[in-house]
């Protein structure tokens, strides 16, 4: 029976390596992402050659720009979210990153230990991915009524809520 148990449990704890897989298909979607997110932004640059030819144009090609470059930050970010997911599996999952604890240059933003660690790094940067979605349709609505810029200032003052409670739960807890 002992043999048995040892056997199943080394089943167990060698299962672990199949997160390996969402560890590469998250970092390749991050990949891909800053890709369409570069692409984007070169597609707005290789626009911008008609832009001093008449007022119009600059009006119009401001709106566009804007759109497309805000468009290429929230991929970026989205690409940053698979990033830290990714590397965050690998450390809770598979192994340590002995580079990550050694650099002294960078950031320990993609240091995890914990899962909770792995949660509340997500959770930032996925609240920036949703304020900046929120400002790419603020851009694009079209405000007619009073009611519109009711509606656009309350999602404001909650982006900012948002925002502040984030910063005031990371306060109490370097203070812990």
């Amino acid at each position: 029976m002992n043999l048995i148990e040892k056997v199943i449990e080394r089943l167990l704890w060698e299962s672990r390596l199949m997160i390996f897989l969402a560890v590469v298909a998250s970092i390749f979607a991050a990949f891909i992402l800053v890709l369409i997110g570069t692409f984007e932004i070169l597609y707005v640059l290789m626009s911008s050659a008609k832009l001093f030819s008449e007022k119009e144009v600059f009006e119009e090609f401001y709106k566009y720009a804007i759109k497309h470059i805000v468009t290429a930050v929230d991929i970026y970010l989205i690409a940053t979210v698979l990033l830290i997911f990714g590397i965050g599996l690998y450390e809770l999952f598979i192994s340590k990153i002995d580079y990550i604890e050694q650099e002294e240059k960078s950031s320990k933003i993609l240091e995890i230990h914990t899962l909770d660690q792995l949660k509340e790094k997500l959770a930032k940067v996925i609240l920036m991915v949703l304020i900046v979605t929120f400002f790419k349709y603020a851009i694009d609505f079209q405000y007619k009524e009073i009611k519109d810029l009711l509606f656009l200032s309350l999602g404001i003052f909650l982006v900012s809520l948002s925002i502040f409670l984030m910063h005031k739960g990371k306060a109490k807890t370097t203070m812990n």
